[in-house]
């Protein structure tokens, strides 16, 4: 098992960018493929950005695909979103979550954090 806690989250201008972490607490960190995933008020939540176990492999939506970056640094325990270029659109709740196996699905996830809130203003 794994517990998530998301930071970093905050209010920027469009054009900057925030760098958000995930620390991963429990045993075993490299065993998990993590995600990072967004919601919007009134939109459901939509797949980010995700890695898998080694970091060796990563995926993205094509709507963050040249802005974004994700990262793990597993001797930390942590997992990593570099967001740049950051667009009013973008804001939203942002959470991570892990999971044995990569996906683009939220519903494949079994573990998540309690979410940041990320605000970018025109």
């Amino acid at each position: 098992q794994v517990q998530l806690v998301e930071s970093g989250g905050g209010l920027v201008q469009a054009g900057g960018s925030l760098r958000l972490s995930c620390a991963a607490s429990g045993r075993y960190f490299s065993n998990y493929a993590m995600g990072w995933f967004r919601q919007a008020p009134g939109k459901e939540r939509e797949f980010v950005a995700a890695i898998t176990r080694s970091g060796g492999s990563t995926f993205y939506a094509d709507s963050v695909k040249g802005r974004f970056t994700i990262s793990r640094d597993n001797a930390k325990n942590m997992a990593l979103l570099q967001m740049n270029s950051l667009k009013p659109e973008d804001t939203a709740v942002y959470y991570c979550a892990a999971d044995r196996d990569i996906s683009r699905r939220s519903s494949s996830y079994d573990y998540w954090g309690q979410g940041t809130q990320v605000t970018v203003s025109s």
